[in-house]
């Protein structure tokens, strides 16, 4: 089977070229080969063209996950709730939700159950975060200030 070969590609997330490229197919044929696999859940889609083996979904971390946010949307970085969480400031945190500010649009994506929501920002705003193991994420005070400006949109 077609999975088993699939499988072998050893990244938390691929393209279609690297289906292409283990099955020894066209890309044109990896992309049908990469949407009906999504379509049986065997692949979980992230966005176009990138995609996660199921298995390798639940077993991620959640630093991965905060990776795979950052790749959903981009420009964007980890902040608010789930940085405050990450840095152990709150105990508020839902599971399996995790919250980005970016410069694009806002905008909800739900992964198998996992929710990753993208908060725009003014573009002057769009700043106060690091790269921390290959993530984005904001550092504890700017994740209090976004929070904070966010709820002083929603009152005034």
């Amino acid at each position: 089977m077609k999975l088993i070969e699939i499988q072998k590609i050893d990244k938390l997330y691929f393209g279609c070229e690297e289906i292409a490229r283990v099955l020894e197919i066209s890309e044109a044929s990896s992309r049908v080969t990469a949407s009906r696999y999504a379509k049986k859940g065997l692949l979980l889609r992230i966005k176009k063209n990138m995609y996660v083996l199921r298995e390798r979904w639940v077993a991620a971390e959640k630093e991965e996950k905060f990776l795979l946010a950052n790749l959903a949307q981009t420009p964007s970085y980890i902040s608010l709730a789930t940085a405050l969480d990450f840095y152990e400031l709150t105990t508020q945190m839902q599971r399996n939700f995790f919250e980005s500010v970016a410069l694009k649009r806002t905008k909800k994506i739900d992964i198998n159950g996992n929710i990753f929501r993208y908060t725009r920002i003014r573009n002057q705003l769009y700043h106060g975060f690091k790269k921390e193991k290959g993530v984005f994420i904001a550092t504890p005070e700017k994740a209090l200030l976004d929070a904070i400006y966010l709820m002083s949109l929603l009152s005034g």
